[in-house]
């Protein structure tokens, strides 16, 4: 029973829930790790379906640097439905109703990964980005 409550306790903390789509969170993004990895109430997400170049590299320099001012201070809900990826959540996650990838992409800063968006992004990718190499795991 003690349990139980500390379990409900936590998730409540964390700002956790369950919906149809597998686990929730909704929090004040905490860090953003690069242009496709946030923190949200310091959990990490991967938001699936979103490729953006790694750090290091310009574009993906870039990538986080906007990610980072479009977030800051601001809160997200996610769905985290995907299994995880290393030590992070996979997740689908919104900023004012809107899907982050999406905002991403279309802003330029990322592509379509279709193995796991199953196409959803492609028709938001900028002309300037389709010619960016996708990796293997896209």
């Amino acid at each position: 029973m003690l349990l139980a409550k500390l379990l409900l306790v936590s998730s409540i903390v964390l700002g956790l829930s369950n919906n149809a789509y597998g686990s929730g969170l909704e929090g004040v993004v905490t860090h953003v790790r690069d242009g496709d990895t946030i923190e949200v109430l310091s959990v990490p997400i991967r938001l699936e379906g979103l490729h953006v170049p790694e750090l290091g590299s310009r574009a993906g320099d870039d990538a986080k640097t906007f990610v980072s001012q479009l977030l800051k201070g601001k809160s997200v809900s996610c769905s985290l439905a995907g299994p995880k990826s290393y030590d992070r959540h996979v997740g689908v996650c919104f900023l004012e109703g809107r899907d982050l990838a999406e905002i991403i992409i279309s802003a330029g800063y990322g592509r379509d990964c279709p193995r796991f968006s199953k196409g959803r992004y492609r028709s938001f990718e900028i002309e300037a980005v389709q010619n960016w190499p996708l990796p293997k795991y896209c």
